[in-house]
């Protein structure tokens, strides 16, 4: 091929992909039509946020893609048979949850019951997407997020899961940060540990399948536990670090939505990067504050 000719054609390729990736054109009109996944996004940002607090803590950021395989395949199940994929999602994290907040009390036998679920239920989603007939964007966006898929309705369920959750987490925050930091001296002090365990896997289960229906199930942690990872290598305060933990889930969702209306992708890489380069900055900051001489 001619260079001069090769050259337009690379050219024109590299065009072609960065306006696929961001591409302005008419944004104010597209803005308008995905104003309640904008919605969505702020409010799983702050809640994924700050539950994703209490899962740093807890060490169950292997639990959180646990339950998003099995969120996965219960809305595969609905959407094979007709039903109503966040009602499939839920009863599938549920599920889960519950299973793993029963059966793992201990880290090593948690971890081991959420190896065995998460191929399962990868495997089972992937079989109801297999025999589903209808259109591949819909099989597509339970794995990496929809920007298009937040109706109304959908968004009302959204809300008030997220609210459902919200609440719960503020009314056991006491208890659940004590067990959390140390769970045999919080059961010695008469905090129902097991209890607040179980409940707390059942508002984990909610947020991650809502989360779902935005992000996807593969890359779910990017809203539940990247930015709580962030805020605790900025600060250990307990006050500044699910401040900090939201500020970053919001940023991470929000952004990623306001950027993907120009693309023409789905929306989980735009919010997965931005949640990635605040980690990265958050690690840096930090690791600028330990190698700080200490003052005398």
């Amino acid at each position: 091929m001619n260079p001069v000719l090769s050259a337009l054609v690379h050219t024109a390729s590299e065009d072609d992909i960065w306006s696929r990736l961001f591409n302005f054109e008419n944004y104010g009109e597209l803005l308008a039509l995905v104003h309640n996944s904008v919605i969505a996004g702020a409010v799983l940002g702050i809640v994924g946020g700050l539950i994703g607090v209490f899962v740093m803590q807890r060490d169950m950021a292997f639990a959180v893609h646990g339950i998003s395989e099995l969120s996965f395949a219960g809305a595969s199940a609905a959407l094979l048979f007709g039903a109503n994929v966040i009602t499939g999602s839920l009863a599938g994290a549920l599920v889960s949850a519950i299973m793993i907040g029963l059966l793992g009390s201990k880290a090593r036998d948690r971890n081991s019951i959420i190896g065995v679920l998460m191929p399962f239920g990868l495997g089972l989603g992937i079989l109801f997407l297999a025999l589903y007939p209808g259109r591949s964007a819909n099989k597509f966006g339970l794995l990496t997020g929809q920007i298009i898929a937040v109706d109304n309705p959908r968004l009302g369920w959204l809300i008030a899961i997220s609210v459902v959750v919200l609440i719960g987490l503020l009314w056991m925050w006491r208890p659940l940060s004590f067990d959390s930091l140390d769970a045999d001296v919080a059961a010695a002090r008469g905090v129902p540990t097991r209890f607040i365990s179980l409940a707390f896997m059942v508002l984990l289960g909610l947020i991650v399948a809502v989360s779902v229906q935005i992000i996807g199930a593969l890359l779910v942690l990017a809203l539940v536990v990247t930015p709580a990872a962030a805020a605790l290598r900025v600060s250990s305060s307990p006050i500044m670090v699910p401040v900090l933990a939201v500020t970053f889930g919001f940023v991470s969702a929000v952004g990623g939505i306001m950027l993907a209306i120009g693309g023409s992708l789905p929306i989980s890489p735009y919010i997965t990067t931005i949640s990635f380069a605040i980690y990265l900055v958050a690690r840096l900051v930090g690791l600028r504050h330990k190698a700080r001489p200490a003052v005398r």
